[in-house]
């Protein structure tokens, strides 16, 4: 089996008041975050910036204390079962505007109750779930 460690973000934004979180339309047809491997000699934090930045263009990315969560699950890939963790923080931007990479079919901004109801999987709407506390502080 092969381990693998990814690291990505439940990136959230004010509008008029509403708090609106991004979520990826992945070509597998599932909904999730921003969300990559972690590269050699690359910490965490600096990954989900990383990914952020090249999956949606945004930079201005503010990591919000207190929040940090691991998921597992394994998959297969190329015949082969593959282990991963990815570790996921919390964080605010400013930015709207998305320029999608290649990686993606989509994307949507949306309020935490529909977001809740798009994301695919279950582990990645815990994820949204465990945020809510500290984004509705």
């Amino acid at each position: 089996m092969v381990d693998e460690r990814s690291a990505g973000m439940v990136l959230y934004r004010d509008d008029a008041g509403k708090k609106m979180f991004l979520l990826l339309h992945y070509p597998s047809g599932h909904w999730d975050f921003v969300k990559g491997r972690i590269e050699k000699d690359e910490q965490p934090k600096e990954a989900a910036l990383r990914e952020a930045r090249e999956e949606t263009g945004i930079t201005d990315i503010q990591f919000v204390d207190g929040y940090e969560e691991r998921i597992q699950y394994s998959y297969q890939y190329d015949g082969r079962a593959v282990r991963k963790e990815v570790i996921f923080f919390l964080a605010k931007t400013c930015t709207s505007s998305i320029t999608l990479s290649d990686e993606h079919l989509n994307f949507t901004w949306l309020e935490f109750d529909d977001a809740l109801k798009k994301i695919t999987y279950q582990n990645a709407r815990s994820l949204l779930a465990k945020s809510k506390k500290l984004v509705f502080a």
